[in-house]
């Protein structure tokens, strides 16, 4: 199978924002206890958080980190988890049917996020809450002083500000599922007030209103229409959430998947940019997609019903080299809209479908999917380029006909980085890329792939490196770079040019 890309320089989607490379930690199962906090862990710090975790975190390149939720911070009280750790309430949590010490909380994530040098996103609860309790938790977080709030931050071992920018008017507020679920009109008044609110306590933050839960859901569109024509002038982003996973027998729909997120987004944007014509705005609406992954949710379905257990285990999947290519398949598809998608979390960090795993006092390793995280954070950076790509179609049953070739770029002060995902099951593909406007002087400094003979393979904590990137082989034939591309793969080929564009 052959396939041509023809890459310049000139032809710019946008700039690509480092918020696109975020993550999520929901207090959920054992994302926060016993995945990013574990006092008696060998490895904990003095403050009980796992310096293992804290370093794939960072090797992961995660920008940015969405929490306490999700469904959780529905129902979630924010003074729950500041003051003395003794004092702090247990309670239950209806959105996992689980027990919360409490004993984590916001100073303790804060402080994680310091020393995983990530940037935080904090959800408020609109679920069971409203706009007073908004507009307090911006103050305790961000007023630097004198008032009430700011001063309990401050007796709470926090003389400075936390200054958080990023803002979630709620979470997933169109789902049934969802402790205080709303409808379109009255989320929207609610978020429209609670924004104005917070806004009005710190200008400098920005907000994240809830899209619908997903594109399946029958409030879909109409949702984004209606929240965002009640919202659109306090808020600066849309949310958006997609799940995919794989379905017996059916490798090729999966690897094709993400081609409704690709359209997914086309729809958001679509839909913001006509509330934006109906308001004669000239404020483009830009998109959060702050919950993603692979999920094998059938398998999450089959489980028993939980009974008020802490931290029990939940969606703890192991992922496979399929899994991860359909993750850089993700990541290309979010590339490829970095003009509108400026900020994105892959859901969640830490056990819970998650590209880091943890044993109770035992090890972490790097699930399959950590690896076209690590390699897309670290090469995706500057802007991203429009690509025109001739491959071959190839038919499945659930998206239709899609490329074989899924592919980005990003280009980068002389550096040109190639995102690609070949989808065909068992043919190879062999590339050309014509590299017009680089200069004379291309060289390439990396070529890195991940496949292999088992699409099921995965890695685990006696076999933590089964699955890791390989080196490729790509070459260069003057202005033309050639690589096979193998079958069910994601590869990252990575040009540098001293002559040409910067």
């Amino acid at each position: 199978m052959r396939a041509r890309v023809v890459v310049d320089p000139d032809f710019c989607v946008g700039e690509i924002d480092r918020r696109l490379y975020g993550s999520f930690v929901e207090h959920m199962g054992r994302c926060v206890y016993g995945g990013v906090f574990e006092p008696d862990h060998p490895l904990a710090d003095e403050s009980g958080l796992r310096r293992d975790v804290i370093e794939l975190t960072r090797e992961l390149g995660v920008s940015v980190v969405r929490y306490p939720g999700g469904n959780f911070v529905s129902g979630y009280r924010w003074e729950d988890g500041v003051g003395p750790v003794a004092g702090r309430p247990t309670r239950l949590d209806l959105a996992w049917k689980s027990v919360e010490t409490n004993a984590f909380g916001l100073h303790e994530f804060v402080d994680w996020t310091r020393r995983a040098q990530v940037e935080p996103m904090l959800a408020v609860n609109l679920g069971t809450r409203g706009v007073q309790e908004a507009a307090d938790l911006v103050e305790y977080a961000n007023h630097p002083s004198g008032t009430e709030l700011s001063e309990r931050r401050r007796r709470n071992g926090s003389p400075d500000p936390f200054g958080v920018k990023l803002w979630c008017l709620g979470n997933e507020m169109d789902g049934p599922w969802q402790v205080g679920q709303k409808s379109a009109e009255e989320y929207g008044a609610l978020a429209a007030e609670a924004g104005k609110a917070m806004k009005l306590v710190d200008p400098t933050i920005q907000l994240v209103a809830c899209g619908s839960s997903g594109r399946g859901m029958s409030t879909f569109g109409a949702w984004e229409r209606t929240v965002l024509s009640r919202a659109y002038d306090v808020v600066d982003y849309i949310s958006l959430h997609a799940y995919y996973e794989p379905h017996a027998g059916d490798l090729a729909s999966f690897l094709a998947s993400p081609a409704d997120m690709d359209a997914f987004i086309g729809d958001v944007v679509a839909t913001c940019d006509h509330v934006k014509a109906v308001r004669r705005s000239d404020k483009p609406m830009m998109l959060s997609f702050d919950e993603w992954n692979v999920w094998h949710q059938t398998d999450y379905h089959d489980q028993p019903e939980r009974d008020w257990e802490h931290a029990p285990r939940l969606i703890e999947d192991t992922y496979s080299v399929a899994d991860a290519v359909v993750v850089g398949g993700f990541l290309i598809a979010l590339l490829s809209h970095a003009d509108r998608v400026t900020v994105a979390c892959q859901a969640q960090l830490v056990n819970i479908i998650a590209p880091i795993r943890t044993e109770p006092g035992g090890p972490a390793w790097r699930q399959t999917i950590f690896h076209p995280f690590a390699l897309a954070s670290r090469y995706g950076t500057g802007r991203s380029l429009h690509l025109s790509v001739d491959a071959p179609l190839l038919d499945t049953d659930r998206y239709g006909r899609v490329p074989a070739l899924q592919a980005a770029a990003a280009f980068d002060d002389g550096q040109l980085s190639l995102f690609l995902v070949n989808r065909s099951i068992d043919e190879p593909i062999d590339l050309s890329v014509a590299l017009r406007g680089m200069g004379e002087d291309i060289s390439i400094a990396e070529h890195r792939f991940i496949a292999d003979a088992d699409v099921h393979a995965g890695n685990s904590a006696d076999h933590p490196d089964r699955v890791v990137p390989r080196r490729g082989t790509a070459r260069l034939d003057g202005n033309t770079l050639q690589a096979t591309v193998p079958p069910v793969s994601f590869s990252v080929i990575v040009l540098t040019t001293r002559g040409g564009h910067h």
